[in-house]
């Protein structure tokens, strides 16, 4: 079955300021680690434009307007410190969220069994209506949104492996019983959020990880908390936020993670899609900001995708 690789040039034309580590580099080294021959058999796949209306499965219809409405014609317009917006963002951000609608639609029309969407800005720090952490819309939230209201799914899991909390995510899946958030993270550490504390019974599940946990660690968070939970599930569809700012050499966190740490997780977690969903995966890239090794992580997490 077809493995889908979908991103769009839009993507690469937003631009956070000079020295922002949520940079157009990260995209294009790994979409240059993606031409190797062992992705040659790859349908690479152009990323659309999310409409207003997926936009809104996920976030206040008045966020996604205001958001859209502040795109600037020229220069930034800074929505906090770390977040801002230039004239190509608008554009950008639609297509990030609008490659995992596309993503979903592949795997439940039974065009692609999974599939990766490599594309930026990042989205799961994106709350319903709040743009924080280098995010404007919560890619794989849209995603999930997408797939409970045009394909009728009841049981949607979202796993997150980036080094940060997907406080974005968590918030927009709290009281929606067919959304389910799992998530491994470094804590404390920004945003603050996903202490064990926080968890649900019905669908929010965080294992954090400490200051220098390695791979010991965090392969002891999948198959005790995350994997058993998810198993139990039993999911139509799993979405994996796939940040790679858990590796060891990733400037924005203390982790000790490498590539085959990614590479194993994303195993296990085809092995539960061939389970209960026919297999059915869509990946969206998080985050990754060391450009030497973030296109090494992104090959070895597609190659898992494959098999």
């Amino acid at each position: 079955m077809t493995t889908w690789l979908i991103t769009h040039p839009d993507c690469l034309e937003h631009d956070a300021g000079t020295g922002h580590p949520e940079s157009a580099a990260r995209l294009r080294a790994i979409l240059q680690a993606l031409q190797h021959s062992t992705f040659e058999y790859v349908l690479r796949e152009e990323a659309p434009l999310a409409t207003v209306a997926q936009l809104e499965g996920a976030h206040d219809p008045t966020y996604v307007r205001s958001l859209l409405d502040s795109i600037p014609d020229e220069g930034f317009r800074h929505i906090d410190p770390d977040t801002r917006l230039c004239p190509a963002s608008g554009d950008a951000a639609r297509r990030a969220a609008g490659a995992v609608c596309h993503g979903v639609d592949g795997v439940l029309q039974g065009k692609a069994q999974r599939a990766f969407c490599a594309v930026r800005p990042p989205g799961h720090h994106a709350e319903s209506d709040r743009a924080m952490g280098f995010c404007f819309f919560n890619n794989i939230a849209v995603g999930a949104a997408h797939a409970t209201s045009q394909y009728g799914l009841e049981r949607v899991a979202m796993i997150d492996f980036d080094v940060h909390h997907g406080n974005g995510t968590e918030e927009i899946s709290r009281g929606r019983k067919r959304f389910h958030y799992f998530s491994t993270h470094q804590h404390p550490l920004f945003p603050g959020t996903g202490a064990p504390s926080a968890d649900t019974p019905e669908n929010i599940v965080n294992a954090t990880l400490a200051d220098g946990d390695g791979s010991e660690a965090f392969r002891r968070a999948f198959t005790e908390t995350i994997l058993p939970r998810l198993d139990a599930l039993q999911p139509q569809l799993i979405l994996i936020s796939a940040g790679f700012d858990a590796h060891r050499s990733d400037p924005l966190a203390t982790l000790q993670l490498d590539e085959t740490d990614f590479a194993w997780a994303t195993r296990e977690l085809v092995a539960i899609a061939k389970e209960h969903c026919q297999g059915r995966v869509v990946s969206v890239l998080e985050g990754g900001y060391n450009t030497s090794v973030v296109g090494r992580c992104a090959a070895a997490h597609l190659e898992a995708l494959m098999m």
